[in-house]
């Protein structure tokens, strides 16, 4: 068994789609539109067998920008602690909003702690 991919609804398609393909070299695949349930989609691949699939419906509320129960982050590892560091220091240089780090946790991990145009919490380790 694997974990096939992971979903999230977005305020803006477009806007979200070309964060994660800036940032982390996703590929989109082509748009997805359900006219009749004012659905669309797109899956961006990363690294060839991780996927993100971004969703938007216009029905669907943005949440409170607290912690809540439930997923709480994606970690996308790049590869080496100089790689966090830059990526870190280009997204903050871009207005990216870096909540935490670069740092070394207490459980080892070298990371920073992002936000998407959404708000979910993106940890970039090595």
């Amino acid at each position: 068994m694997h974990i096939n991919h992971l979903a999230l609804w977005c305020t803006d398609i477009e806007r979200t789609r070309a964060f994660y393909e800036k940032y982390f070299g996703a590929v989109a695949n082509s748009k997805y539109t359900n006219a009749l349930k004012q659905f669309e989609s797109y899956f961006l691949a990363l690294d060839g067998s991780v996927r993100i699939e971004l969703m938007r419906r216009p029905d669907i509320a943005a949440s409170a920008a607290t912690q809540t129960v439930g997923y709480a982050h994606v970690a996308i590892s790049v590869g080496s602690e100089q790689q966090v560091n830059e990526l870190t220091r280009c997204m903050i240089a871009d207005g990216v909003h870096c909540i935490d780090g670069p740092r070394r946790t207490g459980d080892g991990y070298y990371e920073s702690v992002v936000l998407d145009p959404d708000g979910n919490h993106i940890e970039i380790t090595v």
